[in-house]
């Protein structure tokens, strides 16, 4: 009788953490990396890089797919926009230049910034469920008044049967902006016009 109703009350303990964890608001840590080789078209100039933040709300998504949802997802930019400049910089001095963040008059410049992330609830299936993300990067360079912008997005469709958890969603949202930074700085246009 007492190991039913500890079997009873176990079960109901182990069902309401699941239920809080599954309501829970994320925070995610991020440090995407760029791993794609750059084209080399600098000779040592030096290149203004700026990373910035152009989201509308630091909230990507939430958990259960609806906006009411209390269960948010957020990544902060006064986390995430650092790293994105530290991997700017990097693609930029291996493409040849070296960048600082000093602006200069006539010095040529990248703007590097963060246009869109999202997590969204995707098609799921009975038992299966499905995470749909978005990142959106737009890199814009100038140089002698000529202007080139490069708008790179990046999109994940995950499934699961059991709805992720921070390090699983930081893990997504992490590879998919590596994927964006990827596919910016293997734009050959961008080394072109900084190299003019």
């Amino acid at each position: 009788m007492l190991r039913r109703r500890f079997l009873r009350l176990s079960l109901a303990l182990v069902a309401t953490g699941w239920l809080a964890g599954c309501a829970a608001p994320q925070t995610l840590q991020l440090d995407p990396q760029r791993s794609a080789e750059v084209p080399v078209t600098g000779s040592g100039q030096s290149v203004t890089v700026i990373a910035a933040d152009g989201r509308d709300s630091e909230v990507i998504g939430t958990r259960t797919g609806s906006a009411m949802s209390t269960a948010t997802i957020t990544v902060y930019a006064h986390e995430l926009i650092p790293r994105l400049q530290r991997e700017a910089e990097r693609a930029v001095r291996e493409m040849g230049f070296a960048p600082t963040t000093q602006r200069a008059e006539g010095r040529p410049s990248l703007i590097l910034t963060l246009d869109h992330l999202g997590y969204g609830r995707g098609q799921s299936r009975p038992v299966v469920g499905e995470a749909r993300l978005e990142a959106v990067l737009v890199a814009e360079a100038t140089n002698g008044g000529n202007t080139y912008t490069g708008t790179y997005t990046s999109r994940r469709t995950q499934s699961f049967a059991v709805r992720p958890d921070q390090e699983a969603n930081a893990r997504m949202v992490n590879e998919l902006l590596s994927d964006g930074l990827d596919r910016a700085f293997r734009d050959p246009e961008l080394g072109r016009l900084l190299a003019r």
